[in-house]
């Protein structure tokens, strides 16, 4: 095989190199570092605050072919194939060079640089949308693993909002469609991290609307679907929650012959059941709930008289027992002779010093069958606020459950 003289190129290397015209096309530290470009939309490169023109379609695919490998270098054979697939043109090294030439001539050689039978570009990660989207994105990740919702929401709002249309907009070629693809589902599970975020953070009215628009352009993406039904009952809207389900099973079947995923029917049992805790945002505390004051003193008299000294010694005995001591007070005597009367007189005489309410009940001793005990515990229990369901059975745990409540 004849040796090349010095310093000569290979055939190969002749093909993809431009005319040595081109290659001294250099440009200053400061214009290159001042340099920046977008993928997020259309393919686009500035320079400063100029926007630079970035040619014909083809161009703005080779340049994005480029900027999506982030340094790395693209040989010609992976841009022939990006470009035009297993059909390519029979000129289309030369093609590829010429693009390149018109796009060094833009950016500079120090910039676009030719080597190992191929283009890289060398610009810094923070000139490109794409690698500025995804830095923020880990650390939007990173504040929600440590549990700042707010910080990671507000970074995945900056992600979304770098996107400019459709990625790659117009830019022509199989791999500017695969790209696209990818970008456009990794921009979907963003929007539904962020969606999710919204609703951990309380903000689930203002999701709606979104999320509505969403699952009508996506009807398939039973993610959203779930998120929606969320919003929808934190907003009162249990029926529409119920609805949006009941769509989906019925979308689900006729166009794929599939069920929804169990997520998504675990998610309308828990609507069904009204599920409190599904009504809350995540991590929010359960509401405290306010005391119960019950006053169940029946009314007294308006003209209560006579019993002085007893209705003193009463309240005086009940008002001043302190906090250690239950006092307990009975009054006897034959019936009618105004036991009752004086009880509630003396009760609503010292109110004030039982702020968190007063219990009543009628033991019914003069009747056929007295009160109950465990009937007595479970009304003043009620009325204390404790749910039907939680009143045990017996008379020994509803008096501890009793005393409990009242501490």
């Amino acid at each position: 095989m004849a040796a090349l003289p010095e310093g000569a190129a290979s055939p190969a290397e002749s093909a993809i190199r431009p005319p040595v015209s081109e290659q001294r096309i250099t440009r200053s530290p400061e214009a290159v570092s001042a340099l920046r470009f977008t993928v997020l939309g259309p393919v686009r490169a500035w320079r400063g605050s100029e926007l630079l023109s970035s040619g014909s379609p083809q161009q703005r695919a080779l340049l994005a072919a480029l900027l999506l490998r982030e340094g790395r270098t693209v040989t010609a054979g992976e841009l022939i194939d990006a470009f035009w697939g297993e059909d390519p043109p029979s000129q289309a090294l030369a093609t590829i060079r010429t693009y390149a030439s018109r796009l060094r001539k833009i950016l500079g050689e120090e910039a676009l640089v030719s080597e190992s039978g191929g283009y890289s570009l060398r610009i810094g990660r923070g000139k490109l949308d794409l690698t500025l989207a995804q830095d923020l994105a880990f650390e939007a990740e990173k504040a929600r693993a440590g549990g700042d919702r707010l910080r990671a929401r507000t970074l995945l709002n900056k992600v979304l909002g770098l996107w400019d249309g459709e990625a790659l907009s117009s830019v022509p070629g199989p791999y500017a469609d695969n790209q696209r693809t990818r970008l456009e589902e990794w921009r979907l599970q963003l929007t539904e991290t962020r969606l999710d975020l919204d609703l951990e953070v309380g903000c689930h009215a203002e999701a709606v609307s979104e999320l509505t628009a969403l699952t009508a352009a996506h009807p398939l993406r039973e993610r959203l679907r779930e998120l929606l039904m969320v919003a929808l009952y934190r907003s009162g809207r249990q029926a529409e929650a119920l609805a949006v389900y009941a769509d989906t099973r019925r979308l689900l079947a006729e166009e794929l012959g599939v069920d929804p995923r169990p997520e998504l029917a675990q998610l309308q049992q828990r609507i069904l059941r009204a599920d409190e805790e599904l009504a809350r945002p995540e991590g929010e505390p359960a509401p405290t709930p306010t005391p119960f004051r019950p006053a169940q003193l029946p009314a007294t008299v308006p003209d209560f008289t006579g019993r002085h000294s007893p209705a003193r010694e009463l309240g005086e005995q009940l008002a001043t027992a302190g906090n250690a001591v239950m006092p307990v007070s009975a009054l006897a005597g034959i019936g009618g002779v105004g036991k009752t009367t004086l009880a509630v007189h003396v009760a609503h005489q010292i109110r004030p010093h039982f702020p968190d309410g007063q219990l009543y009940v009628d033991l019914q001793g003069t009747g056929a069958r007295a009160a109950e005990p465990e009937t007595v515990l479970g009304s003043f229990l009620r009325a204390l606020g404790t749910a039907d369901s939680a009143i045990p059975d017996t008379l020994d745990e509803r008096a501890a459950l009793y005393r409990s409540t009242l501490d």
